[in-house]
């Protein structure tokens, strides 16, 4: 028998440089288990996850509840394509739509693909609802948003990491101030057909816009006959305090896309959701997807729904979420610029003089709490929501300690 290949953090570092495309840079840990709100690298070091896969893994590592979904359906049937029906579809619509209070639902794999599929709905209702002409429909869109990385979405992205070398781009687009109420306003035309807009900016650094702002967009587009479409694919399924976000504000959107936490980061599964309106428009032939919509994402999404709902995890995440955020605001010192945040998603501010905030999360990496800079100045933390008071204590402890690096 071959003997076990045993290996050191320096051989996977050394075989992903060799390999892998660069296109990220991670911190240089290198994990091998998870359960709960705990990771643990090939060494057996423990570390507090206070990233979630950008919000995948909100219902924590690893959940027995979605685990045994996931194996069970595994072993019946995993994947049918749209050609047929499977049994795990319909029960995954009546239950997000009960949820939710969607009227129409469109399942895809990624949050990218939601967007995508967003935006080929909304240009077609436009032209065959509301009457524009074809090939001219606009959708308004906001700064330093981030909705994805495919060809289009990076296209009408305001940072140049995102777009620089990748065009030509698809037209259609036009970008305004995030948070400005007016701006839209100002911006729509007869061609308008969408506003794509996240509730808070979660890659560009947990940016809250202004109390009513959402309320102010909402009626905006009822006013203007344009569709308001909400990625919620970070902020939705309990991240904020909330099953979505657009709740803080009291109001619903035309079209919502949710992902990432959808099946408890098992499986990826996305969705559009909205109304007959809007997707009634999609025809047989028109879009789709091969995994879109199969039977093993359905089920553990299924699952993964009752799980944050029965287990009180959107409750927690608000209760915890404001102890963060209090723990953060009291540290006091003189190298943070602003903490911020809604529920469980917080970001931490530095100044722009003191180096960068990727030295944080090293330093934080070595206290065993595991989080990542985004826009160099601006740690995020977003831990799974299952989070305790101990543990959230426990956190804020490894950041004041960190914090003395500056």
């Amino acid at each position: 028998m071959k003997p076990k290949r045993t290996l050191e953090l320096s051989d996977y570092l050394a075989i992903e440089h060799r390999l892998g495309a660069h296109n990220y840079k991670p911190l240089d840990v290198v994990l091998s288990r998870g359960e709960g709100v705990y990771v643990w690298d090939t060494a057996g070091k423990r570390y507090l996850d206070c990233l979630s896969a950008y919000s995948a893994v909100n219902h924590g590592h690893c959940h027995p509840r979605i685990l045994a979904t996931l194996v069970e359906q595994a072993g019946r049937l995993s994947l049918t394509s749209r050609a047929f029906r499977n049994d795990q579809l319909p029960l995954f619509y009546e239950e997000i739509c009960a949820l939710t209070g969607a009227h129409k639902v469109l399942p895809m794999n990624s949050g990218a693909e939601a967007v995508e599929s967003a935006i080929k709905a909304v240009r077609k209702w436009g032209y065959e609802v509301k009457g524009v002409p074809e090939d001219m429909a606009e959708i308004i869109v906001c700064a330093d948003n981030f909705h994805g990385r495919t060809i289009a979405i990076v296209g009408f992205s305001t940072d140049p990491a995102a777009r620089t070398g990748f065009g030509p781009f698809a037209q259609g687009f036009k970008v305004i101030p995030f948070g400005d109420a007016e701006a839209l306003e100002a911006a729509i035309t007869p061609n308008t057909v969408g506003f794509l807009v996240e509730p808070i900016q979660g890659e560009a650094g947990v940016i809250i816009p202004p109390d009513g702002y959402l309320r102010q967009v909402r009626d905006i587009c009822t006013r203007h006959r344009v569709t308001l479409i909400l990625d919620e694919i970070q902020t939705g399924l309990g991240r904020t305090g909330k099953l979505l976000a657009e709740q803080h504000e009291g109001i619903e959107a035309d079209v919502t896309l949710i992902g990432k936490a959808l099946a408890g980061g098992f499986y990826p599964i996305s969705a559009v959701l909205s109304n007959q309106e809007v997707l009634g428009v999609l025809k047989p032939g028109e879009h789709g997807s091969t995994f879109g919509g199969n039977p093993l994402a359905c089920a553990v999404a299924r699952t993964a729904m009752k799980v944050l709902i029965e287990e009180g995890m959107i409750e927690n995440a608000g209760v915890m979420g404001d102890r963060f955020l209090a723990g953060l605001k009291a540290l006091n010192h003189s190298v943070i610029m602003d903490v911020r945040g809604r529920g469980l998603l917080i970001a931490l501010e530095l100044n722009p003089d003191a180096g960068g905030a990727r030295r944080l999360t090293e330093a934080l990496m070595e206290r065993g709490l595991l989080a990542k800079e985004t826009h160099t100045n601006t740690v995020r933390f977003a831990p799974p929501l299952i989070i305790t008071e101990d543990q959230v204590d426990w956190a804020l402890e490894q950041i004041a300690a960190g914090l003395g690096i500056y």
